[in-house]
């Protein structure tokens, strides 16, 4: 890809948009969070938590965290929620798409997360987004190898337990 490309006249510089999912485990977000931060060093400037209605009031929680954990990191990204139905997996895809193509648009280079995500959200985000081809550059995923006492802050889980995953990245490697 050529510079002209990414800074094409009156489109800003190419910068992150970051697009969580957020489902039954708000730590489970605001981990994944902090490990895409620290270990892959994304620096969102815009943030968005999309989650289903009986979790929306977890979303106002995690957006804070997002907030507390940027600017541990010398940053401070716009963070907005939008709410779903829930379970419905049309209107997910159709959102998180939205929200992806709207980015790109914008100059910036989207990203996903789907740790926290209920099956039904991170299904019909993943579809909506292969079947249109939307260029997503990263689909984080936050793997534990034990659910045992996780519910803690990213620095408190060991190492060990935890793995941060770009599946767009793995993908690759599958290719190869």
């Amino acid at each position: 890809m050529s510079l002209e490309t990414v800074n094409l006249p009156g489109r800003p510089a190419a910068g992150d948009a970051y697009i969580t999912l957020l489902g039954r485990s708000t730590w489970a977000l605001v981990n994944a969070y902090h490990a895409v931060v620290r270990e892959r060093g994304l620096r969102p400037e815009q943030v968005v938590i999309v989650t289903e209605e009986p979790y929306a009031e977890a979303a106002s929680i995690a957006a804070v965290a997002v907030g507390i954990v940027s600017e541990g990191y010398g940053f401070s990204p716009a963070v907005r929620v939008e709410i779903l139905p829930e379970a419905d997996f049309v209107r997910s895809g159709q959102t998180i798409r939205s929200l992806a193509v709207d980015f790109i648009e914008q100059g910036y280079d989207a990203a996903i997360d789907i740790t926290s995500g209920r099956k039904v959200t991170v299904a019909g985000a993943l579809v909506a987004l292969s079947v249109e081809g939307v260029d997503i550059r990263h689909i984080y995923y936050l793997a534990m190898k034990t659910t045992d006492d996780i519910a803690k802050p990213y620095m408190m889980i060991p190492h060990q337990v935890q793995r941060i995953h770009d599946l767009v990245e793995d993908a690759g490697a599958i290719s190869a």
